[in-house]
């Protein structure tokens, strides 16, 4: 057997000499901020509110620099490393604050003979939003911004201590996020700031950092990691996110008109502005942008990039002192003010300084339109220059491809791939335009496709680290690292099953590693979550918290089909799982209760329909019957194989399905339809006998799995194919919803990993995949090929007709197209 190579390699970083839990450097703040110690002796907790933007410097004197200079830092909450002016990196990568992450560097390509500054800005968002939490405040540490810092300079260190300096930058600020919206809003002021503040050390303002001793009983007043709150520091788990650098395919500007009313917020004024001036005439123009303003009139200038992007927003403005641009991203053309567009609520404002003038942003917003509202206090030309986006996203690495004779199915496969890109930061979240909040269920088919598409895994191992976090009931939050989990309230209990399946998956397609090790003890521990909500049968009933399972019109209440199978597959997969590491206790129990649910689902089959339907109430089975209710007793094993055909045929006819929702539909969110569903109403507008409620696209990838469980290949195909209805008006994603939703949203990227699987047919054999099983779709395209990823290098296969040609690092079972099966070695065949 070959040694793994690639999917398991290390993150493209320098070798670090970090050895010790232990640090040199010093944690460090502004003397206003880290607590002093009152007569006592006790510690007095900073409690300040609201995001704050430091700047920390030092100089270092260097004769000859190291070739090499490993240097690790880490910031409370945000940080941008400099050297000698220019941007090293920026992180750390969101964390439990208790399970606080440090990036390494070398800093030597940025190091020169003679002095030597290094600036780090720490932005402390005080408020948790969508990807950041805030540590227990106390002791000096924890609630304020706080910096950590070392580098090796070969043989003498650099460290974070009280003799660097450290200025509050007036001039970046945020409004509060907007809405549902999580991201920052943040503001721009460069009258507060010198152009080249970054490298600045000149003026008022700077002060010597103070050093934050921890303060609680048993510290011993402990000012280097580990310290509480943040524990042991731990490293990166991910690769550097990638930058490239975009630009818009088209420019509008419109004419000029009155600014209508001062709402203090960026998204809000804008928003309002567009509501009130919809009917403007609107140019097509090129950047510069450049027009004449009047004071107290506002012009609506408009850039479109063709398709969503995601990362830091730029552009040079030329403009009188005190001009402010309200921005507002976008990702669909519509009304900024049309209610139900949750999506459209982000953005920021600059005011210029009236010369030199250039925002460049500081927080990723996803978008596909930039809006810029300029009004200026002066009559005055405005200019403004090219709008860049610098996207920073986890890309997708190696040389695993996928190409057809059906161009449909080859942007099926590009779009999923371009999806879950645009939805993997630093973790897998939702989508890049509305949240960014790393949700603990939709990453499972982040995850997937990432294990097909990519030779680095790291990100399909973090996904269920970082969603590791469980209350004290065991179930975990609903999503994690930010303010969902700082709450600690309502959960969404499915999602922790959604989560277990992720470890399985993590599994079968890297063995029994360190990570499926550590994740086990939570996976029973979400398992027994469930056991108080069994019934006499087995199976799963009044189950409390938000059972989301969908965005789909499934019934979860009462006793639940589909709960009771996402229950039982986690519970026959962990039972897998702890058999291969020996532990036949857990194993048996597992099986145990899968059996007594297995047994108690004969409740759920309509002998009429031969299928099997979602709910009881009061003990009656009730008429709805989705594809969801169909496709998890299949997955979980609780349904007969010998009844697999005929529930799949009830799933899958298209003639019988339908698209419904609780809560969204027409291009966006219902807030009436919320509304009833908080109330519980459940308005049925089908016909339940006899129509079939599909799943939404992320819950999809169940109902794909269990037609390719039944052989279905046909039926899967056709529906994978409906996708293609996302990828319109030059969008090359794929949406969240049938119909409504954000037009990017990493969870409904499952086609790409069906191509994968289930038409080039590559799978693990068996955990780890020490061998492989390839079974092709033959007849579904005169021709495809492609590779996947393994621990051992990529597997390639091509199909033409009914001949498979196999390039294969490991050994392999091949299905062909008259139904034989047969083994073979490692390396190059051709089978048919």
């Amino acid at each position: 057997m070959s040694t793994p190579v690639s999917a398991t390699a290390s993150p493209h970083r320098p070798a670090a000499p970090w050895h010790t839990p232990g640090w040199l450097g010093h944690w460090i703040g502004h003397p206003d901020d880290v607590a002093e110690r009152d007569s006592r002796g006790l510690p007095e907790p900073s409690s300040k509110n609201g995001l704050v933007r430091h700047l920390f410097r030092t100089t270092c004197e260097v004769e000859s620099p190291p070739v090499r200079v490993p240097a690790r830092l880490t910031a409370d909450s945000r940080y941008v490393l400099f050297a000698n002016g220019e941007r090293v990196g920026q992180g750390p990568v969101r964390s439990q604050p208790r399970r606080m992450r440090y990036d390494d560097y070398d800093l030597g390509p940025y190091l020169h003979p003679g002095t030597n500054t290094i600036s780090v800005l720490v932005t402390y968002y005080g408020d948790p939003n969508a990807f950041w939490q805030p540590a227990s405040p106390g002791a000096a540490l924890g609630g304020h911004a706080v910096l950590v810092f070392e580098a090796d300079l070969g043989g003498r260190w650099l460290i974070s201590d009280g003799a660097w300096s450290v200025k509050r930058l007036a001039g970046l600020g945020a409004a509060p996020p907007y809405g549902f919206h999580g991201v920052p809003v943040e503001v721009v002021d460069a009258r507060e700031l010198p152009v080249d503040w970054p490298a600045w050390h000149d003026g008022e303002g700077w002060t010597p950092a103070r050093v934050a001793h921890a303060g609680h009983m048993g510290a011993a007043a402990r000012s280097q990691p580990p310290t509480a709150p943040y524990g042991a520091l731990l490293p990166r788990p991910i690769g550097a996110l990638e930058e490239t650098s975009l630009t818009p395919e088209a420019y509008w500007c419109d004419g000029e008109a009155g600014y209508a009313a001062e709402l203090g917020h960026p998204v809000a004024q804008v928003a309002h502005y567009c509501a009130r001036h919809k009917d403007l005439p609107r140019a097509r123009t090129s950047a510069p942008v450049r027009f004449r303003a009047t004071s107290g009139m506002a012009r609506l200038v408009i850039a479109d990039f063709g398709r969503v992007v995601c990362g830091l927003v730029s552009f040079s403005l030329t403009a009188p002192r005190g001009t402010r641009v309200d921005i507002l991203y976008q990702e669909k053309p519509v009304d900024p003010s049309a209610a139900g567009r949750i999506s459209n609520i982000t953005g920021a404002r600059y005011i210029a300084r009236g010369g030199d003038d250039a925002f460049e942003a500081m927080e990723v917003n996803g978008l596909r339109y930039v809006r810029l509202l300029i009004t200026s206090p002066v009559p005055g030309d405005i200019a403004v220059g090219e709008i860049r986006v610098r996207e920073r996203l986890y890309p997708i690495r190696g040389e695993a491809f996928f190409q057809s004779s059906d161009d449909e199915l080859d942007r099926l496969y590009a779009a999923g791939r371009r999806t879950v890109t645009l939805s993997a930061h630093d973790a897998y979240v939702d989508c890049p335009t509305r949240e960014q909040r790393a949700w603990v269920g939709d990453g499972v088919v982040h995850q997937l496709v990432h294990l097909t598409t990519s030779t680095n895994w790291s990100m399909a191992r973090w996904y269920p680290q970082l969603a590791d976090s469980p209350r004290s009931d065991g179930l975990l939050p609903r999503s994690v690292a930010g303010e969902t989990e700082y709450r600690d309230g309502l959960t969404i209990p499915d999602w922790a099953l959604n989560w277990a399946h992720g470890v399985h998956t993590l599994y079968r397609y890297e063995g029994l590693s360190a990570p499926v090790r550590e994740l086990l003890p939570s996976v029973e521990r979400v398992l027994r979550w469930y056991l108080p909500y069994r019934d006499e049968r087995g199976v799963l009933e009044h189950v409390p918290e938000w059972n989301l399972v969908d965005w789909s019109a499934v019934f979860l209440s009462g006793t639940s089909s589909i709960l009771t199978s996402m229950w039982a597959r986690a519970l026959r997969e962990f039972a897998d799982i702890s058999a291969a590491y020996g532990n036949v206790g857990n194993a048996d129990w597992a099986r145990g209760l899968w059996e007594e649910a297995r047994a108690g689902f004969e409740v759920f089959w309509d002998p009429e329909r031969e299928t099997y339907v979602d709910h009881l109430v009061d003990g009656i089975r009730q008429s709805p019957a989705s594809q969801l209710a169909g496709a998890t007793a299949i997955v979980s094993g609780l349904a007969p194989s010998s009844r697999w055909n005929a529930v799949a045929d009830w799933i899958a006819d298209p003639r019988r399905l339908v698209i419904r929702s609780w809560i969204g539909g027409d291009g966006g969110y219902d807030d009436a339809k919320i509304a009833d569903q908080i109330r519980g109403v459940q308005d049925v507008t089908w016909d339940p006998r006899h129509e079939v409620v599909r799943a939404e696209p992320f819950a999809s990838y169940m109902v794909h799995d269990a037609l390719a469980l039944c052989g279905r290949t046909a039926e899967l195909t056709r529906a994978l194919r409906d996708w293609s209805r996302f990828l319109t008006d030059g969008y090359d994603t794929f949406g969240e919803c049938w119909g409504w939703g954000t037009p990017a949203h990493g969870w409904s990227s499952t086609p790409t990993r069906d191509i994968v699987t289930y038409l080039l047919g590559i799978e693990p054999g068996e955990a780890g995949f020490v061998s492989a099983r390839i079974q092709p779709a033959f007849g579904v395209t005169a021709r495809m090929s492609g590779a996947a990823p393994t621990p051992y290098g990529l597997l390639h296969v091509r199909v033409t007709g009914t001949t498979c040609e196999v390039d294969s690092p490991v050994p392999f079972t091949f299905r062909a197209a008259d139904g034989t099966t047969t083994a073979h070695p490692a390396g190059h065949t051709i089978l048919g």
